[in-house]
């Protein structure tokens, strides 16, 4: 009997199915993360896990180097679970975040997003894919080789972090308390893809006065909203651009590696009043490669000669704030044993070798990498596409062949007794 045939008998869907319904059901929208913590701590102490649940200080955090920004400071509780191996073998790290993105207006749900419905394989919800999927999949990882009896010479730690989706004070936090590795796993939704890059990501602010009147005289105003298209036609213009001039192996088929994108736009009081002001925030991709405060530059640059070809726009001229957290890319090359050892794993359970490529998204990863020197990679069930979506899903056969593949990968890397 081989060993991930061994395991595979201590993967049970049943019990993955239950454990991800009961996350789900569990709102943890960024700030709001406790309850699901106070769940999570009691599962992996259940498991026979070490327990150290703290919350975090954001703000004495906010003066050490590598802090990574964020909007939201609400102290709240990360939770870390050390499975303590027999030797001085490798400690391997493996990172989930609970927090999500709000479920925005859910009468636009076919599903609600906290009645964690299942439909034949998949089930729905906000955070089924991003990322309590894989959170559940390391759950059931450690579960199976518990049952199975395997013992492990290196140790395993599993993190439970807040934060995330603003910045990734939980996963720093965590870090700087500590709890470190040899090397890390984030199970951020790749599609079983197996990830050891990721782009970068800032966030922006763009404000664009105009002049009020009344709509029914509204030349005598001057509209923030249409003074913001030409700014706006020129930033994606500078999308365009980048994507044609910026290329790297792991993103080779991608239209756009690097996008750029504006999520909020606001302007105007009433509706029959000219807007004198438009508030847009966004963000904009950074490549392999590229330094935060380069793209910063290009945006910066950009919106001032979008500006310069406008007279009012010129006496006016829009501001550019940075907000929020900031991701750096990362890379940890294909060669570094824990890539090898996952690729191996993934393989051998879905009986084909699996893709290997860049992710467009941010993540915690680049802390552990670029911060601290732990070389990591991103791999999970679920697709990107699903998350900050309505009627996010995740498929459990996914959830189910990623915990297997975690399992096989946490007894290889880390070694038998």
């Amino acid at each position: 009997m081989t060993l991930a045939f061994r395991l595979a008998e201590q993967v049970e869907r049943d019990w993955l199915t239950e454990t991800l319904a009961a996350l789900v059901r569990i709102p943890s929208v960024t700030g709001e993360e406790d309850a699901a913590q106070e769940w999570m701590a009691e599962t992996l102490r259940d498991l026979g896990g070490d327990v150290d649940a703290w919350r975090v200080d954001a703000e004495a955090l906010k003066g050490r180097p590598g802090f990574p920004g964020a909007r939201i400071l609400t102290p709240r509780q990360n939770v870390v679970a050390t499975f303590a191996g027999t030797d001085a073998g490798p400690t391997l790290v493996l990172n989930g975040h609970i927090d999500t993105v709000s479920a925005g207006d859910e009468a636009r749900w076919t599903h609600p997003p906290f009645a964690a419905t299942l439909v034949g394989d998949r089930l729905y919800g906000r955070g089924a894919a991003d990322m309590k999927g894989g959170l559940t999949a390391i759950l059931g990882a450690v579960r199976a080789i518990r049952k199975a009896g395997v013992g492990l010479k290196g140790t395993v730690q599993v993190q439970s972090v807040v934060g995330e989706e603003d910045g990734g004070l939980g996963a720093f936090a965590a870090i700087e308390r500590g709890h470190r590795g040899d090397a890390v796993i984030v199970c951020e939704p790749t599609e079983m893809a197996v990830v050891p890059a990721h782009a970068g990501v800032t966030l922006f602010r763009i404000t664009v006065s105009g002049r009020a009147a009344h709509g029914c005289v509204r030349a005598e105003g001057v509209s923030a909203f249409e003074k913001f298209l030409p700014v706006h036609a020129a930033l994606v213009e500078l999308e365009a651009e980048r994507n044609r001039r910026l290329r790297h192996p792991l993103y080779e088929g991608m239209a756009l590696p690097w996008p750029l994108s504006i999520g909020i736009v606001q302007a105007g009081i009433w509706p029959a009043i000219v807007p004198e002001r438009l508030v847009a925030e966004g963000r904009i991709g950074v490549a392999l490669g590229e330094r935060i405060e380069d793209v910063r530059r290009q945006v910066e640059e950009t919106v001032r000669r979008a500006a310069s070809a406008d007279p009012w726009l010129t006496q006016h001229v829009p501001t550019v704030e940075w907000v929020g957290g900031v991701w750096q890319g990362t890379e940890t090359s294909a060669a570094h044993p824990l890539v090898e050892t996952l690729k191996r794993a993934v393989g051998e359970v879905v009986g084909r070798p699996p893709v290997v490529r860049g992710a467009t998204y941010g993540s915690d990863l680049r802390l552990f990498t670029n911060d601290f020197g732990i070389p990591g990679v991103l791999f999970g069930p679920g697709d990107i596409r699903q998350a900050h979506f309505t009627d996010e899903s995740v498929s459990i056969a996914e959830v189910e062949a990623v915990s297997l593949a975690l399992a096989v990968t946490m007894v290889e890397f880390c070694g038998v007794c």
